[in-house]
């Protein structure tokens, strides 16, 4: 290809050999020399022959010059008996396919600007390829979409090697659109069975890029009064799959059940727990698929538990799921590092639900207020003062459990007969236990946390304390809330004031030491 010196010459080149092959059929071998600069080393030279080939196949496409079939081999046309304008368009198909093979490399370019232009470039051929197909309908009124096309997209995004999420998300925008968004899902199942077959290992990388992928897609709550398709149609029909919310949920489900069903990272798993309840679960066609793996994970222990907590009081609550071991499993998970967690929040909210029936034993929620008051010894304030709060509420609901902290006829105790290294809660004797730590707390070098122990002390009122405002309370929230309090002008230290830094010359400390 011929070159021009100076800022823009290849661009100028290119733009010639464009109209040239736009204008005329006999410089068609121009497009080898369009294609070759998408090889160039200068990223901006790229830059420039992606939107030539982005204008160039854009407009072929529009206006039908490229071969519509299966595509048959370029050599065997070439020397076969076909008319001119048949060869040219079985030809042109044919640099299209190579071009949008190199456009499928590009992402994986150094330059994120090369990047996100070819994948730009890609979604148009999508969009325009949808528009005018190069395959023929089976039957009238068949919906067609260029699926092999966008399939090499989104293995080009789902790299093995490369930390994609910044291009991933330029992926966003299209999702909001009804048939990308249903394609999507299809084109990651298959991406995943391919990489994963015969693989004993898979790149970490790889599901990372899967999984910012899969959590990028959304669906709707209910289905909308006409789909938004990104390819365009002259008359779309309501027997279309893609056109239904219906489907779209059970291909959502099919991509999470496939990404799932992998042995993953424990980072990975977290972050698949942490989004679980919220924008899993309410999309999928059937929710109770999703009991095993969210039961497996609540026997991990752990950081992973706490998380599945989420999912499983869905399945629990609106879906009926039976766990024998499920209060037994939550109270094995009262443990010191729970004050300190992240999900510390997540954890006591739904602890606060699952302990709120009233048809609980009594021997079941005294077993919970003991462990809780035992760990409140060492917890930290900001800890204390929410969980103090959640402890009383336990002795409100449940007035059998009173005897905890008044036993007007009950037996002097030599020993706290509660065993706090009973895992199982109806074995624990808490019942017979006191919560004698609740009293020890009321001496807390903190004075909120002394009040708030101190309300055991008188009758219990009916209305809970709520404890909304407590679940995130931070030490610097605390801190910065004793620093506001208002205290008297003039604090007494000491009746007589002290003389020097030695004290009074009668003190001791001064008789035997000096400065000098």
């Amino acid at each position: 290809m011929e070159r021009d010196r100076g800022p823009g010459g290849a661009g100028r080149v290119l733009g010639r050999l464009l109209e040239a092959v736009l204008a005329s059929r006999g410089e068609a071998n121009a497009v080898f020399d369009i294609l070759a600069a998408l090889q160039s080393e200068d990223p901006e030279e790229i830059q420039e022959a992606v939107r030539i080939c982005s204008r160039l196949f854009g407009a072929l496409l529009e206006r039908g010059e490229l071969f519509v079939g299966r595509l048959p081999s370029e050599e065997a046309v070439m020397t076969g008996s076909q008319g001119a304008t048949h060869k040219y368009k079985v030809w042109m198909r044919h640099r299209y396919h190579s071009c949008c093979n190199r456009l499928g490399e590009l992402l994986a370019h150094p330059s994120f600007q090369v990047k996100e232009l070819a994948l730009g470039t890609l979604m148009k051929f999508v969009q325009l390829e949808g528009s005018h197909p190069l395959e023929k309908p089976k039957w009238e009124g068949n919906y067609l979409f260029p699926r092999e096309l966008f399939k090499l997209v989104m293995e080009g995004l789902l790299s093995l090697e490369e930390d994609r999420t910044l291009l991933l998300s330029q992926l966003q925008e299209y999702l909001e659109y009804d048939d990308i968004r249903y394609h999507t899902m299809q084109a990651a199942v298959g991406v995943m069975a391919r990489v994963t077959d015969g693989q004993a290992e898979v790149p970490l990388t790889f599901w990372n890029n899967a999984f910012t992928l899969l959590s990028a897609v959304s669906l709707p709550r209910q289905e909308g009064s006409t789909p938004s398709f990104y390819v365009k149609h002259t008359e779309p029909s309501d027997k279309w799959k893609v056109a239904h919310l219906k489907e779209h949920r059970k291909a959502f489900q099919l991509m999470w059940l496939s990404f799932l069903k992998h042995k993953l990272p424990v980072s990975l798993y977290k972050k698949v727990l942490v989004i679980m309840h919220d924008s899993i679960l309410p999309h999928l066609a059937q929710p109770t698929l999703m009991m095993d793996f969210l039961t497996s994970a609540y026997d991990i222990g752990g950081a992973i538990s706490l998380l599945a907590l989420n999912g499983l009081f869905i399945l629990i609550h609106k879906h009926n799921l039976e766990y024998p071991d499920f209060y037994r499993k939550l109270y094995s998970l009262l443990e010191p590092s729970v004050f300190h967690v992240k999900y510390r929040a997540r954890f006591f909210h739904l602890a606060d639900l699952f302990l709120s029936s009233s048809h609980l034993p009594a021997y079941l929620v005294a077993a919970f207020a003991k462990r809780l008051s035992r760990l409140a010894l060492t917890a930290p304030p900001e800890a204390l003062l929410m969980v103090l709060p959640f402890i009383c509420n336990l002795l409100r609901r449940h007035p059998a459990c009173r005897v905890l902290v008044h036993r007007p006829q009950g037996p002097e105790l030599d020993a706290d007969p509660y065993d706090p290294g009973e895992q199982d809660p109806a074995r624990s004797c808490a019942l017979d236990s006191s919560l004698w730590e609740l009293q020890a707390l009321q001496k807390h070098y903190h004075p909120e946390v002394s009040k708030a122990a101190s309300v055991i002390n008188q009758a219990l009122c009916v209305p809970e304390a709520s404890i909304a405002s407590l679940l995130e309370l931070t030490p610097y929230e605390v801190f910065e809330r004793d620093l506001k309090k208002k205290v008297p002008e003039q604090v007494p230290l000491e009746f007589i004031p002290a003389v020097g830094l030695l004290g009074r010359q009668e003190d001791l400390c001064a008789q035997y030491f000096s400065l000098s």
